[in-house]
């Protein structure tokens, strides 16, 4: 993509590393349907759809999803009404409610959040044994 600078030639702009990329859903903004993306995806409103492919996905306090949520790391202080599939780590904050399963390598589950679903943790092959999943529960 080109932009073009004071003397009027095209001037290079590069994108940012799929990382880099943050996108939020604000407070009190609404979105209905599926969103697919790398990156850093943040909520604190609402999202009504799944959502795949970040690579972090949080939940704000006051943010809620009726949907599944897929990313390699997820975070959550708001609802889910959904399945949480992380192929690293969930983390679960005191103030967060969970309608669904999760699946995960990692979680961490602090106190006064809650879970009405199942939680299942797993290694994605034999190799990975060594490197169990661990369980921690904060007070």
């Amino acid at each position: 993509m080109a932009m073009f600078g004071k003397d009027g030639k095209p001037s290079d702009v590069r994108t940012p590393p799929n990382d880099a990329i943050l996108s939020i859903v604000a407070a009190g903004m609404r979105l209905i349907g599926d969103l697919d993306g790398p990156g850093l995806l943040k909520i604190d409103g609402r999202v009504e759809g799944s959502i795949s492919g970040p690579r972090q996905v949080i939940v704000g306090r006051d943010g809620v999803v009726q949907g599944n949520v897929q990313a390699s790391e997820v975070i959550l202080a708001g609802t889910v009404d959904g399945s949480v599939v992380s192929t690293e780590r969930v983390e679960v904050q005191g103030t967060a409610v969970v309608n669904g399963d999760i699946h995960t390598r990692s979680i961490v589950v602090n106190e006064g959040a809650r879970i009405n679903g199942a939680v299942r943790m797993g290694v994605s092959s034999a190799s990975d044994i060594a490197d169990r999943p661990a369980v921690q529960v904060m007070r």
